[in-house]
């Protein structure tokens, strides 16, 4: 199977940036066609997606969607908004907002299941924080995220979740994850998931890393052991140094 390469924009470009930064990924789609290629885009550029990405192999993605169907919730995206931006996949979870937004897991928790009675599918973001790693609390840590957040799914609703396991000490710090740390987390990801679904779960959810990748660490971290794919941050904003990163896995 196709593994997924997934861009998280995050909080940059206009939607005139992001046209041009789109035209530069299209243009190179057909070296492309051994990925499976997700751009989470802000939310004034999904639209502009939805357009330009109408015909190809590139998924649009959302980067955050609202715990409610909709109401009194000024500033938020719903599910239904999303869908009829032409967003396929959504991040949930991210650390980011996790720590400056105070998301709980029981937040997360909604979340997801709003995105799938929505018809959307989740990249759900897990990871330790550095004390955690350094106090030996990697697996407690992953263990307690996944129970929380995937409480009250049906096992068949797997199928459209993606964990990205994002060590927070490793996000936008320039520290990347050992591909012996990544496959340690990877494995108590999929023992989480295991122990709340089935042994058949645990094997075939997909995983995918996210933290500090770059054109020097993507390959070797690509290629980890029971890995389906990376979830790449800062280092996708220039389309064409992304290009080139993502032309070494």
């Amino acid at each position: 199977m196709k593994k997924h390469i997934i861009a998280n924009i995050k909080m940059n470009q206009t939607p005139e940036e992001s046209k041009f930064y789109l035209a530069s990924i299209i243009s190179k789609a057909s070296a492309l066609v051994d990925k499976r290629l997700t751009i989470c885009l802000p939310y004034t550029s999904l639209n502009l997606g939805k357009m330009m990405l109408s015909g190809t192999d590139i998924t649009l993605g959302a980067q955050n969607i609202a715990e409610e169907e909709e109401g009194l919730l000024t500033g938020e995206i719903s599910g239904r908004m999303l869908k009829g931006c032409g967003v396929k996949r959504v991040i949930v979870g991210h650390s980011e907002r996790r720590s400056r937004f105070k998301e709980s897991g029981q937040a997360i928790n909604k979340k997801i299941k709003i995105a799938l009675k929505n018809g959307l599918q989740v990249i759900l973001c897990v990871g330790e924080s550095l004390v955690e790693k350094n106090t030996l609390k990697t697996v407690a840590s992953l263990t307690a995220q996944i129970d929380e957040c995937l409480k009250g799914l049906y096992e068949n609703e797997l199928e459209n979740i993606i964990i990205a396991y994002e060590p927070v000490w490793a996000i936008g710090s320039g520290k990347t994850a050992s591909v012996k740390d990544i496959e340690y987390g990877v494995k108590a990801i999929r023992k989480a998931v295991e122990n709340n679904f089935s042994e058949k779960a645990g094997k075939e959810i997909e995983v995918v890393y996210g933290g500090s990748l770059n054109g020097k660490n993507i390959a070797s971290i690509y290629n980890a052991e029971g890995l389906n794919g990376v979830l790449v941050g800062g280092a996708c904003l220039d389309a064409q140094a992304f290009l080139r990163m993502i032309s070494k896995c």
